[in-house]
């Protein structure tokens, strides 16, 4: 019989199942590791694990106080780790509205 299941192996084409990645929102050490790139790049004196996920970023009042000027400092950092980029103001807002809205732009479901 190992010739014959031999012989079944063979001409039986291989699949690969291929999970799909959890989103970045559902990602603990993928959003831990945007809080550090956001710290380091605004240059913030923080620790990373106490902004929230869903704690807004961007604006007076937010949980950074995240300016224009950091949020191009954040752009600068997305595009040489993840080659990703914010392309203009209007997805600026939407993409830096929280961790979870970063993280589901860098890595979408």
């Amino acid at each position: 019989f190992p010739a014959a299941h031999a012989l079944v192996a063979a001409s039986t084409p291989l699949t690969i199942e291929r999970y799909p990645m959890a989103s970045g929102s559902h990602d603990p050490e993928f959003k831990l590791e945007l809080k550090r790139l956001i710290v380091q790049a605004c240059n913030k004196d923080l620790a990373p694990g106490s902004i929230g996920d869903d704690d807004t970023l961007v604006g007076f009042g937010s949980a950074l106080a995240l300016d224009s000027l950091d949020v191009l400092q954040v752009n600068v950092a997305l595009t040489k780790q993840y080659n990703v980029r914010i392309q203009d103001s209007k997805q600026a807002r939407r993409v830096m509205k929280s961790i979870n809205a970063l993280a589901d732009f860098i890595r979408p479901a």
